[in-house]
């Protein structure tokens, strides 16, 4: 069975959670923290990437915390996926396959990650956003989105 990796639905639920709370000021990490449960040491590692590649602004100062550099409708949730994979990737110690790996289960393995980042990438945060909504979760606030 596939599975997301624990630092890949952390930054999910955390992109998430800035984009129905971060009106009118930006989210605050410990914010995060505390409302989703997502441990503090993970927490800012991924969002520092995630303000690296552009899928969030980092805000400083007192009132700082995290907002969506773009709108949410504007964000693919693969965006979000690839940004953990990158990191992740870093992180592991590369290994040789066998020639059947590197042949057959290489391949396979390629494509079906390729069907399913193609389906991620159909998935915007405003469709979790409106399912978060739906499901009665997140922030009641209301929330308006700027569209010149």
């Amino acid at each position: 069975m596939l599975r997301l990796s624990k630092k890949t639905w952390l930054a999910l639920e955390a992109v998430v959670d800035v984009a129905i709370n971060a009106r009118p000021d930006p989210v605050q990490s410990k914010e995060i923290t505390k409302r989703q449960g997502i441990p503090q040491r993970y927490l800012e590692q991924v969002m520092q990437q995630l303000v690296h590649a552009g899928i969030l602004k980092g805000v400083r100062g007192p009132r700082g915390g995290y907002t969506l550099a773009r709108e949410r409708r504007r964000i693919a949730v693969g965006e979000v996926v690839r940004v953990v994979g990158a990191m992740e990737a870093s992180d592991e110690p590369g290994a040789q396959p066998s020639e059947l790996g590197a042949r057959v289960i290489a391949p396979l393995w390629e494509d079906v990650q390729h069907e399913i980042m193609a389906k991620l990438d159909g998935i915007t945060i405003e469709d979790l956003c409106r399912k978060a909504d739906e499901a009665g979760v997140g922030n009641s606030k209301p929330t308006a989105d700027f569209i010149i």
